[in-house]
This record gives C-alpha cells, sequence and structure tokens, in this order.
C-alpha cells in the first residue's frame, strides 16, 4: 500500500484549495468585494476585518445585530467524494453476490488514487453592536472550521482485495471566539484617525483520523480531538477623510499553536497585518487590501499564502446592492479566485447578503448575512 502521510494531505489540500484558504471570515458583503475589509467592512463587521471600524458609523446608527453569517467554501476538484460514494455502493452489491460492477469498481478505485484531495471550510459569526461617539462596543463570537481528507488506496490486481485494503486520511482544524471589541474616532489637526481593540477568548481544536475506506464520511471528522485555549487579541487603525480611507489591521497578535493527535503536526494561528486602501461613498465602494504578512498553517509545510483583494460595491439608495472582487495568492500557493453578490436592505432596517466565489472547477465558495440596524 502507498502511504500517503498526513503532510501530504495537508499540503495538497491547502495548496490545490483556493477558495479554501482565502478566507475564513464568513461575511457576505466582504466575501462578494473579493474578501476585503479592512476599510471597507460596516461597524457591526467590524470586529472580524478590523476593530477600529466600528469607530466609523452614522449618527443614526443606535443598534446593530448580525444573526448570523455563515459562510461555507468547497474544494472536490476531482469529484473525489461522489467516487468514493460509488464505490461504497458498488462494493456493497459485489458482497451481495453481483460481479458485474468488479470492473466499474477497479475503475473508480483508480480514479481515486489520482485524485485531488478534498477540503471543506465552514464558518459563521454573530455581533451586537452599540455605536456611540463616546465608545463604540461590539459584543461577537464566531468561528470556522477547514477539513481535509485524501485517500490512500492500496496496490492489488483483485479490485475487492483493493477496496478493503485502501484507506483515507483526513484532519481539521477549528477555532471559536468569544469577545468585545472596542473602538473610538479622534480628531488629529483635521484629520479622523479611528483606534480598536478586540480581546477575545479562543479554543483551538484539531482532528486527525485514519480509518478504511469503506467508512470514509466527511461528517465525520472530528476524530481524535485536540483542544486548547488562549487568550487573544485583535486591533486595528482607520484613517478616514470624507468617503476615503486607509487602514490597518492586526489579527491574532499572540501566535497559538496545536498539534494533531495522529501525525504530529502542529497548526499555526499567526499575527497576520493586512493594509486596506479605499473609498467608501454613499453610493459607491471601492477597496483593496493587501497582507503585510504571510499566513502560514501547518508548521511543517509550505503552504504560506499572502494575498492581494480587490473590491466594489454599487448601492442603490440604501436599498440594494451589487458586489463583485477579485483575490490573488502572492505566494502562488493558491488558485486565484472571483467573488461576486448582492445585498437587500428595505428602510436600511433589516439587510441580507449573498454572496459566492469561483477559483476553477468544483472550488466555490457561498456565504449569506442577515442583520437588522435600528
Amino acid at each position: 500500500m502507498k502511504k500517503t502521510t498526513l503532510a501530504v494531505v495537508c499540503a495538497l489540500g491547502v495548496i490545490s484549495t483556493s477558495s479554501m484558504a482565502a478566507s475564513h471570515v464568513a461575511d457576505a458583503r466582504s466575501n462578494a468585494m473579493g474578501n476585503t475589509g479592512v476599510v471597507s467592512a460596516d461597524y457591526l463587521l467590524a470586529p472580524f476585518h478590523n476593530p477600529a471600524l466600528g469607530a466609523l458609523h452614522r449618527d443614526n446608527d443606535d443598534v446593530g445585530i448580525l444573526i448570523p453569517a455563515i459562510g461555507i467554501n468547497v474544494h472536490d476538484k476531482d469529484e473525489s467524494i461522489q467516487a468514493i460514494d460509488d464505490a461504497q455502493d458498488l462494493y456493497k452489491q459485489i458482497d451481495s453476490g453481483s460481479s458485474s460492477n468488479v470492473a466499474e469498481l477497479e475503475r473508480l478505485l483508480t480514479e481515486i488514487d489520482g485524485s485531488a484531495p478534498v477540503a471543506v471550510t465552514g464558518g459563521v459569526n454573530f455581533a451586537i453592536a452599540v455605536p456611540t461617539r463616546t465608545l463604540s462596543v461590539n459584543v461577537f463570537a464566531g468561528g470556522f472550521t477547514e477539513v481535509i481528507a485524501a485517500a490512500d488506496i492500496a496496490d492489488n490486481a483483485d479490485p475487492e482485495i483493493r477496496y478493503n485494503d485502501s484507506e483515507f486520511e483526513m484532519a481539521a482544524f477549528a477555532v471559536t471566539e468569544v469577545g468585545i471589541s472596542l473602538s473610538k474616532s479622534f480628531d488629529f489637526g483635521g484629520q479622523g484617525i479611528a483606534f480598536g481593540i478586540s480581546p477575545k477568548y479562543q479554543e483551538l481544536i484539531t482532528y486527525s483520523q485514519r480509518d478504511s475506506l469503506d467508512k470514509f464520511d466527511l461528517g465525520e471528522y472530528d476524530k481524535s480531538e485536540r483542544s486548547e485555549t488562549a487568550f487573544n487579541m485583535d486591533m486595528g487603525v482607520a484613517w478616514h477623510s470624507d468617503a476615503w480611507r486607509a487602514g490597518l489591521a492586526m489579527k491574532n497578535v499572540f501566535s497559538q499553536e496545536i498539534g494533531t493527535e495522529i501525525g504530529n503536526y502542529t497548526y499555526e494561528l499567526n499575527p497576520q497585518a493586512t493594509l486596506g486602501l479605499g473609498y467608501v461613498g454613499e453610493l459607491f465602494t471601492a477597496s483593496m487590501d493587501f497582507d503585510l504578512t504571510k499566513q502560514k498553517r501547518y508548521k511543517e509545510i509550505d503552504d504560506d499564502t499572502r494575498f492581494v483583494r480587490f473590491g466594489m460595491e454599487a448601492n442603490a439608495w440604501g436599498w440594494a446592492q451589487l458586489r463583485a472582487g477579485y483575490e490573488m495568492d502572492l505566494e502562488d500557493t493558491l488558485d486565484d479566485s472571483i467573488t461576486a453578490g448582492i445585498g437587500i436592505s428595505p428602510f436600511d432596517a433589516v439587510s441580507f447578503d449573498v454572496a459566492g466565489s469561483y477559483a476553477g472547477e468544483n472550488q466555490f465558495g457561498a456565504s449569506a448575512n442577515l442583520a437588522f440596524t435600528f
């Protein structure tokens, strides 16, 4: 049997997955705008992009509630999940006495053997914001999970023996966090400067699993769990003059790491600094985010990413929004991605946003937000 290590699983899963690794923030407005947000996010979503933006709100904004923002990204370039399901069904038929599908089982196993790993990322965010000129406060919670899986197909001339000897490996990382974001804007020589800070409690979790191919189920990723808790912090600053903005956000100021139960690999949650520039007007918004630092994942693997992102939004007098964006990885680890989405916000009291992304065949993402503002 070929021994495909967890390192290969993780490396291939990350390298070939643009939509999965591009952004872990579940925010349909940001996701539609190329995953920008350092200067373009609104006060309700500020903790997930740049805490300083919580102070940039309108005079009539009193309370904002996000319940919730959700997002999922899927990479299954070679349709491996369907092929494994088909192989499991065929084996049951052969096992019950039918031999007509033996050749098809062999074909499927060969197809799976040469396929790229499967990767799925899902996230959810909640927030309640109370913006004031004295001090803006935002209580937030959320997190994400990324799952990577690949098959380890045996070498044998007999398809049934080959199927029974084949295995799969699966690894997952998850983080959940709860925190409070505090922000305030000051006037320095006629220039508006906002500062924000978000202390937060985090739980980091890794999962790892190796079992027979017959037991593969992507939904059962949570095996061999290992978890740790930590205190962390996000910080941000934003300059604003009329509709023009520039900002700098630092996420996860205190580096964290956690190992896997199987494979002895270490996932790093490292500090990440991103610079943002943009124009945020009443009817039109354009923004660009540039990662100043590389984002790492597994310590033992060369899977660094560093993005430059572009996004824009056309706003029809506060009632409807049309958005588009583009992002590229300067490290050439991940594929470029195009994004788009729409928003509906009648009476400026409720807003519903949806977004989608595309980075190649069977590499896509979708997200949605529901928020209320008073």
